[in-house]
């Protein structure tokens, strides 16, 4: 099965908070880890920001960021391709969104997701419209 993980949720897979128990499961399920290429920079700007909050130490720091270069060695990374682009505009155009999280919707749309995991209810339902299996941590 080919489970998407926008940001939001892939975050949960690092730092423990509300939501990382059905995250870990998610990723049990899936033959296939799907993310977007923006996915990695938005993880570790969030994981230098809870750094810098002092949330997670150095060490901490390192282990996950090392934890996610790790998993995105075997994952679907879906790149930011005009297929994504188009997906991400029809997105914007019905649905009150971040471009961001169209560009989201866009690659889960065009790797062809079975699943499409994430935190953000308005983009899950979002998802949920435009054809996607949408699951909400």
């Amino acid at each position: 099965m080919r489970v998407y993980f926008d940001s939001s949720a892939l975050a949960k897979r690092y730092v423990h908070e509300t939501g990382s128990a059905d995250v870990l499961h998610w990723c049990e399920e899936a033959s296939v880890l799907a993310l977007s290429v923006i996915a990695v920079p938005e993880l570790i700007s969030a994981f230098n920001r809870l750094l810098r909050e002092g949330r997670i130490d150095v060490q901490q720091y390192r282990d996950v960021k090392t934890d996610l270069l790790a998993d995105i060695e075997d994952a679907l990374v879906c790149d930011t391709a005009p297929e994504v682009v188009g997906h991400a505009i029809r997105a914007l155009e019905s649905h009150p969104l971040r471009g961001v999280d169209a560009l989201h919707i866009g690659a889960a749309l065009a790797c062809e997701a079975d699943v499409f995991v994430s935190a953000d209810q308005r983009q899950c339902s979002a998802a949920r419209t435009l054809g996607l299996r949408a699951v909400s941590v």
